[in-house]
């Protein structure tokens, strides 16, 4: 299994934070994989801006964007 990104214990806290009062351990690290997933995917789409804009570097621009067009 690939390391983890996200911090398990941060988002055992975020959730427990916003009212789950007690976190299974599969809960977490079902979340962690969703957040990495959609991190990726809305990365993936923020380089798209970055290439059509003929730039290498990502900016807020290019993120802001692809998270309005998902």
């Amino acid at each position: 299994m690939a390391k983890k990104v996200f911090a398990w214990s941060p988002v055992r806290k975020l959730m427990k934070d916003n009212g789950a009062e007690m976190v299974a351990r599969d809960a977490v690290d079902a979340l962690i994989d969703y957040l990495e997933k959609m991190a990726k995917g809305m990365t993936n789409k923020a380089l798209e801006m970055t290439r059509h804009a003929g730039r290498k570097k990502l900016t807020i621009e290019d993120m802001d964007l692809a998270m309005k067009l998902v």
